[in-house]
């Protein structure tokens, strides 16, 4: 094909960069025993986290009243505050009409997602925002909430709502103060308390080990007493004990999640305002991690202004990620790499690429991870065209786009690079994946003339194959050149019968982009908002537009993927050469 990338390798030079990332395996054994000792220690403590002198431990010592008040940057919705005074209570999505003294906690919720946000006093922070009468409403409503759950419940105090409701609570508690009374003062810091006191006893989220230390120290620097001492001690110890293996010398989050990243940043910021509050030096690792963290946070930042998109991650949008930069707006400008983390930029005119050059998460990381290697975001001036399925866990049951067809790279057959787990063992453990890829090479090149960018990985070696994906980016010519190779392992049988397996290249659309396919059956145009043309060519045996699904804070939109078909027989392998290029008449 015209204007394809050559095979071979790339110029010789001394900008040459190479390396590459491994994960070590879970063998099926260790896999069984894993899950079996988490699944019954996960039923002892539900029976003992619920029994009257656990209820009594988590109690003492009582805090003696409140002292900091740590500020969280997250931006505030005033729009949802004030729907909240007038009675209507609107959570990820669905909406519950309380009326004047509604009790939320008194009645079903509309979805589990809304159940989760209302257990987690995601509203609060919003309300208090919202002007007179929102103090007296949310003591109201944590009133409501403490007489019906307050003791004990095993879905209100698990770790995914409990871990929200105290960060929330102990943010908020010192503003609430002023218009409570003392009995209200003191049950609401009994609550942050016993809440970050059940944090540190609870194993059901260890992938969250290290937010979790950091809610539990937040909430001791906003009480005062021994249980203040002991709860800022313990959290950051743990804290430091966690920063070093959660964030990467490249502020990469060990997730991989560019979200993830960037929502831990917001919690060490208020960490860290909490414990300058509390007259304290913010110890070293926390300092050097929010550096990071905000360095990071710039480079998955694209051309269109949101959050580049990968591994459980969602495109957050531009506003949030402003302000969890916002104390530091002249930060550097950041690499065109993060290679502890495993990503890859390459930047030209008007084209913008950002690579998943890293193999999967694993073990406990892993409950969002997505077995998608080398799949790419394309940003063409400031619209995102390619992208994924935008698949993240707020999209609750919907593992199967966390397949490697659900992105924007190759996948063979009915397979996947990877799956997540189910059944009993998904259910003790969490949805980890496994069988991703162990081994990705990566090969960078930047010259004057354009970026070449090598990636190969063994996410197919049980069919015998390593994929291979080439990108050049001519910068003088503006346009995007790419050849994905199915190559089979110098180890794979060659004896078998043969057989033909379908291989796909998978382009996914944003909902924002639209494409159509030309006379020729090949060759597709794309247009985003900016409504500027861009030729998709490529050599497939066929190429289809079909329907999918893009996800947006878990809720499904109507969006479209490109697919270049061919087939390879693996004992032989097989390539599809393709270019994205400017439309001349656009």
């Amino acid at each position: 094909m015209d204007g394809a990338p050559a095979t071979g390798s790339a110029p010789r030079t001394s900008a040459l960069a190479g390396g590459s990332q491994a994960r070590g395996r879970a063998r099926p054994r260790g896999l069984f025993l894993k899950a079996f000792g988490a699944a019954a220690r996960r039923h002892l403590e539900r029976e003992w986290f619920g029994s009257p002198p656990h209820r009594a431990l988590i109690s003492r010592p009582r805090p003696v009243g409140l002292a900091a008040h740590p500020h969280d940057p997250r931006p505030i919705d005033l729009e949802r505050g004030r729907q909240l005074l007038d009675g209507v209570m609107t959570l990820e999505g669905a909406t519950l009409r309380l009326g004047e003294a509604g009790d939320p906690f008194d009645q079903p919720s509309p979805t589990r997602r809304f159940a989760v946000a209302l257990h987690g006093f995601d509203w609060l922070p919003h309300l208090l925002a919202a002007g007179p009468g929102a103090p007296r409403l949310a003591l109201r409503l944590i009133q409501d909430w403490r007489r019906v759950f307050g003791t004990w419940n095993e879905f209100s105090w698990s770790g995914e709502a409990l871990e929200r409701r105290t960060f929330h609570l102990a943010c908020a508690a010192k503003a609430l103060a002023a218009q409570a009374s003392d009995a209200e003062i003191s049950a609401m810091a009994l609550d942050i308390a016993r809440g970050a006191r059940q944090l540190l006893k609870a194993s059901d989220a260890p992938q969250r080990r290290l937010e979790r230390a950091v809610v539990v120290t937040i909430a001791g620097c906003t009480l005062t007493g021994k249980a203040s001492n002991r709860l800022m001690a313990t959290g950051l110890k743990r804290v430091t004990a966690e920063l070093e293996a959660i964030v990467l010398a490249d502020g990469g989050h060990a997730s991989r999640s560019p979200q993830a990243g960037l929502e831990l940043l917001f919690d060490l910021l208020t960490l860290d305002d909490a414990v300058g509050q509390r007259g304290r030096p913010a110890p070293e690792a926390l300092t050097r991690a929010i550096d990071r963290l905000s360095s990071a946070a710039r480079f998955f930042t694209l051309a269109d202004g949101h959050l580049a998109a990968f591994q459980g991650g969602e495109a957050v949008e531009p506003r949030r990620i402003a302000a969890a930069l916002a104390h530091d707006e002249g930060g550097p400008r950041p690499p065109q790499s993060a290679p502890h983390v495993g990503y890859q930029k390459m930047q030209g005119a008007s084209i913008q690429v950002m690579a998943d050059a890293g193999p999967p998460a694993t073990g406990r990381l892993s409950v969002a991870a997505c077995a998608q290697p080398a799949a790419v975001e394309i940003v063409c001036g400031k619209d995102r065209l390619i992208t994924s399925c935008g698949w993240s866990p707020e999209a609750m049951g919907a593992n199967a786009f966390r397949l490697s067809d659900a992105a924007s790279t190759a996948s063979v057959g009915d397979g996947s690079a990877g799956r997540p787990l189910s059944g009993w063992r998904a259910r003790a453990l969490g949805p980890w994946l496994v069988d991703g890829a162990t081994q990705v090479e990566v090969k960078r090149h930047d010259g004057d003339a354009g970026v070449w960018l090598d990636l190969a990985h063994d996410g197919w070696r049980r069919l015998g194959l390593t994929h291979a994906r080439r990108l050049y980016l001519d910068l003088k010519a503006d346009e995007l050149r790419g050849e994905d190779s199915l190559v089979p392992m110098a180890a794979a049988r060659t004896d078998g019968p043969r057989r033909y397996l379908p291989f796909m290249i998978s382009f996914h659309l944003h909902p924002d982009a639209r494409a159509s396919l030309a006379r020729d059956g090949k060759s597709v145009l794309i247009k985003g908002p900016s409504n500027v043309g861009w030729w998709l060519r490529n050599d497939a045996v066929d190429v289809a537009i079909a329907p999918s699904p893009h996800f947006d804070h878990g809720h499904a939109r109507q969006a479209g993927t490109i697919v270049l078909k061919s087939q390879v027989r693996p004992e032989k392998g097989a390539k599809i050469r393709w270019k994205l290029a400017r439309a001349a008449d656009h």
